[in-house]
């Protein structure tokens, strides 16, 4: 039986996996999202590949972002994705398959601050170059 990585197909769901990642970064950065971070879950997670962390200056700009990333997934590559936390838009969750998107208000990401809790805070690459 081929495992994971040589079985027929990985190094599309790989690239597709990817393509998806730098649209999401594209997509926030265009979007004016705040301190985006990446970290990466694969081989540590089999949730994702990827997870990405954004703020928002306001619950308005966080649902935003979340509507036209959601959009810009659909019409470019062609896939659904789940979504919760719309309504208040506090903190807003993207389930891409591939990658996870956490959207929040810097006040609700400073309480939960999800990349200690993964551990990677030290790992975590930022997503942007520095401006």
């Amino acid at each position: 039986m081929p495992t994971p990585d040589t079985a027929p197909g990985a190094t599309g769901a790989a690239a597709e996996a990817e393509a998806l990642h730098e649209l999401v970064l594209r997509s926030l950065d265009d979007d004016q999202a705040q301190d985006v971070v990446t970290i990466p879950l694969t081989g540590k997670s089999n949730i994702a590949d990827h997870m990405v962390i954004a703020s928002g200056r306001s619950t308005r700009q966080v649902a935003s972002m979340a509507q036209k990333l959601q959009d810009r997934i659909k019409q470019e590559l062609g896939r659904h994705v789940r979504i919760e936390g719309l309504p208040v838009a506090d903190w807003v969750l993207i389930d891409a398959d591939d990658v996870i998107i956490h959207i929040f208000r810097p006040e609700v990401r400073s309480f939960y601050n999800l990349e200690r809790m993964w551990g990677f805070e030290e790992q975590a690459a930022p997503a942007t170059a520095a401006r």
